[in-house]
């Protein structure tokens, strides 16, 4: 039989041995009160990963005793849902845990929301993401939010500490934590990284030696050879998500594929993911493919609804678009361009004859006055002044050297001459 991961092994099974989070587990809490009564209320744990949020479901059905489902948001359904729902329906008081329950759509949301509200189960939801915009306000109404801290270095310390002399297997070897640094930045506040990288230190120094020394540059090193990293909230994460947006802006779909298997494969928020591509289909392509910005906005909408995992099939189709369309940043260089001549000269003056004129004085003082309506005109189009004095002549936009923007820049130039040199 394979032996449990170090972080399964010690995750504790009471609230005593609950670390970091006082406020919850602590004599007095509102949570440990009703587990001691016995009157534990739907909930969701909202806090980073890592912190004990299954380990206190745990502890809620090992304490009472009672029925415990565990389904997770990544690859359950309505179908599973319903399941638990019918089974538990038969017996009393039980408990179903879902992981990672912001991925829940509302559909898989509201399946849940008649067993709530009725008692046939008690709901305990863990997610990383603020529940006031990750899970449905009818859902959320009939739950109790508790929110988790983050685990301060001493926690962390403490649980390496404890691991190496409690745990069955590691308190067996000579361990010796020379340094802890390493294995505090990589884990990032999550124990259950921390004890996987412990695990994996040891496993990779066991050489036959009686001790064991533990050093910030053997972790280092062991973590950079064999842990793939990819940490939502650390460096990897702001690593991954430029050479995501940098491989779209490149032009190759492959590298963007990848990258952006990286992040689902590393449990990214989507959302977070879709965000981006709709700055990248201005920023980096805008008027060269317009499209692009309907199509990222339509991905956005779409993996809201969806959830995962079937969005990833929505973000890879509009990733390779982007990567695969022609690039042009003259609508971001227009605004940059423009804010700087905001800083620049301040707080020019609007033309008169633009001005709006909604009152008699502001017509008697000229406001509006010259003013030449372009549907009035050939083409609709007059060639006025629009520009404050200061700035008459500038040019903001450059259309980019692209096929469609290349039309633009003829239309432009065919209304306004020389003026703005297109």
């Amino acid at each position: 039989m394979a032996t449990a991961p170090l972080a399964e092994r010690m995750r504790p099974t009471q609230l005593e041995d609950l670390v970091g989070q006082e406020h919850l587990a602590g004599k007095g809490s509102i949570l440990r009160t009703s587990i001691e009564q016995g009157k534990v209320p739907s909930m969701i744990l909202w806090g980073p990963p890592g912190t004990g949020k299954t380990t206190i479901a745990n502890i809620i059905a090992n304490t009472l005793q009672v029925p415990f489902y565990t389904l997770s948001a990544i690859s359950s359904g309505v179908k599973d849902v319903r399941e638990v729902i019918e089974e538990s329906k038969t017996k009393k008081s039980a408990i179903l845990f879902i992981d990672e329950i912001h991925r829940f759509n509302k559909g898989q949301q509201d399946a849940l929301l008649g067993a709530v509200e009725k008692g046939v189960i008690t709901l305990i939801g863990a997610t990383t993401e603020n529940p006031s915009f990750e899970v449905n306000s009818a859902l959320l109404s009939r739950c109790h939010v508790y929110v988790l801290k983050p685990l301060e270095e001493k926690n962390l310390v403490q649980l390496l500490n404890t691991a190496i002399q409690k745990d069955e297997i590691l308190s067996k070897k000579k361990i010796a934590l020379q340094e802890t640094e390493a294995l505090l930045t990589i884990a990032g506040g999550d124990a259950r990284k921390l004890f996987n990288l412990l695990e994996l230190v040891v496993d990779t120094l066991s050489t036959g030696s009686d001790e064991i020394i533990v050093t910030d540059n053997q972790v280092m090193e062991i973590a950079q050879q064999r842990v793939a990293l990819y940490d939502k909230s650390g460096e990897q994460h702001y690593d991954i998500i430029s050479a995501f947006i940098k491989s779209m802006r490149g032009s190759d779909p492959n590298a963007a594929v990848y990258w952006l298997a990286r992040m689902i494969e590393g449990g990214e928020d989507v959302k977070f993911i879709a965000r981006r591509m709709v700055i990248l289909a201005s920023e980096d392509i805008g008027n060269a493919n317009p499209n692009a910005l309907l199509l990222a906005n339509a991905t956005f909408d779409a993996v809201n609804k969806i959830g995962h995992p079937e969005s990833r099939i929505i973000l890879s189709q509009c990733a390779t678009y982007l990567a695969s369309s022609a690039k042009s940043n003259a609508a971001y260089m227009a605004i940059s361009d423009a804010l700087n001549a905001v800083k620049q000269y301040g707080d020019l003056s609007v033309p008169l004859h633009i001005r709006n004129a909604p009152t008699k004085l502001m017509k008697n003082l000229g406001y509006s006055k010259g003013y030449q309506y372009s549907h009035s005109y050939e083409r609709n189009f007059s060639q006025q002044e629009y520009l404050p004095q200061e700035l008459s002549g500038k040019k903001f936009y450059d259309p980019g050297k692209n096929p469609r923007e290349e039309e633009l820049r003829k239309f432009l130039k065919t209304l306004w001459s020389d003026k703005y040199n297109y």
